[in-house]
């Protein structure tokens, strides 16, 4: 376990956040994928080196896991500049889609080359093949954990190798990672939330009025919406909801829209999030090269989808009075953040709350796999010490 590297990997519908080491390095790689060719045409080639290398993901993925495996694929923004991108359509399981496989191994693998301590173990004589193994945090909404998914998900991973292969990637091109993980650890999203508000990173409360409280946290993401009902610091199984409603289809919708009304191809959901999130210029886009308001199109939309995500919260709520605040978390949540706002203050006013800081809401997932699961590599790392000490006093008498 001591040699063990720590990944802590949320990958989130929109895009995937992930933590390694001693939180010495960090990914943010969109969730998109495209399938290619093995050699795929570069202009410029000789300046490929000189590119960001998480800009142009471009791997072979062989696993036992996958479904379709040792296929080629643009990962991340590149697959996002190609004409077949793919995106988690709405109504799939996170724990049985290859591309959520395919988002994993390519995060380990990017952690694995790009390392610079000289702990890499390479493959007998060959430089071009790094074996990584890792300790894995990582969760699955609660829907999915409820039907008991994250068995399978977690067998997946453990006692098989994993291989990525870096094709026509900047700085890695015939670079091979062989992953293999010592332990994998899955979570509930909505628990992991909860963690992340009272604890700090060596698992120390440091939000002590929410500790004991019966507390709501309404997790959005792209494919589905989870609602953790948190009571004596424990995820209420029975109590907790997954409904099959992200942003995703109204994110789609508003693409569709824009396609027809205005005559724009918007690359992906990504697109859509920018122009309704970003500071300057939000709700507008480039039509022919004139500043044109989509307000229209994007308020009515998200307005119908905030309102049944409110009603989502109230049924909730009802079959849960005794709760004191219910937290909005996930990337859905950012999106719609100041449309439920001001359906709560002219219906029922509960006391909800948002983070302001939308780069904590975004992250908040990734900071609580990598507090739990650094927990239990302390705790595993000291069960080990003590027997050790055990056998060398028995061994001594």
């Amino acid at each position: 376990m001591t040699n063990s590297r720590i990944a802590a990997v949320d990958v989130g519908n929109d895009a995937l956040k992930a933590l390694f080491g001693k939180l010495d390095s960090e990914l943010y790689i969109p969730n998109v994928i495209a399938r290619d060719i093995e050699d795929r045409p570069v202009i410029g080639i000789e300046e490929l080196d000189e590119k960001d290398p998480v800009d142009n993901l471009h791997i072979r993925v062989h696993s036992p896991a996958l479904k379709d495996n040792n296929a080629i694929y643009r990962v991340g923004n590149l697959a996002t500049k190609g004409s077949n991108p793919t995106e988690l359509d709405p109504g799939s399981s996170k724990s049985e889609e290859d591309q959520t496989l395919v988002m994993l191994f390519a995060s380990l693998a990017l952690d694995a080359v790009s390392r610079e301590d000289g702990s890499q173990k390479h493959h007998g004589n060959n430089r071009n093949v790094v074996e990584a193994n890792y300790t894995l945090g990582t969760g699955l909404p609660l829907r999915e954990v409820k039907e008991g998914k994250d068995v399978g998900y977690r067998s997946q991973l453990l006692g098989s190798v994993h291989q990525v292969e870096f094709l026509v990637t900047p700085r890695y091109q015939g670079m091979k990672v062989n992953i293999k993980f010592d332990e994998v650890k899955v979570y509930p999203e909505g628990f992991a939330a909860f963690v992340n508000l009272v604890m700090d990173n060596d698992l120390n409360v440091i939000n002590k009025d929410l500790i004991d409280k019966q507390i709501l946290i309404q997790d959005i993401g792209g494919l589905s919406t989870d609602i953790a009902v948190i009571r004596n610091r424990n995820v209420d199984d029975d109590k907790a909801q997954g409904f099959n409603l992200g942003v995703a289809e109204s994110l789609e919708a508003i693409r569709d829209e824009i396609r027809t009304k205005h005559g724009v191809e918007l690359d992906s959901r990504r697109d859509v999030v920018d122009i309704i999130t970003r500071k300057n210029d939000r709700h507008h886009i480039m039509v022919k090269g004139s500043r044109t308001s989509v307000h229209d199109i994007t308020d009515r939309i998200l307005l119908e989808l905030a309102k049944k995500q409110y009603r989502y919260l109230r049924n909730v709520w009802q079959r849960n009075s005794q709760s004191e605040i219910c937290y909005f978390v996930g990337g859905g949540s950012a999106v719609l953040k100041e449309y439920l706002k001001s359906l709560n203050n002219s219906l029922d006013g509960f006391n909800i709350e948002f983070f302001e800081d939308e780069n904590e809401s975004i992250w908040m997932m990734a900071n609580a796999y990598y507090k739990l699961v650094s927990d239990f590599v302390r705790k595993t790392n000291k069960d080990k010490k003590q027997e050790k000490q055990k056998q060398e006093a028995t061994s001594a008498k």
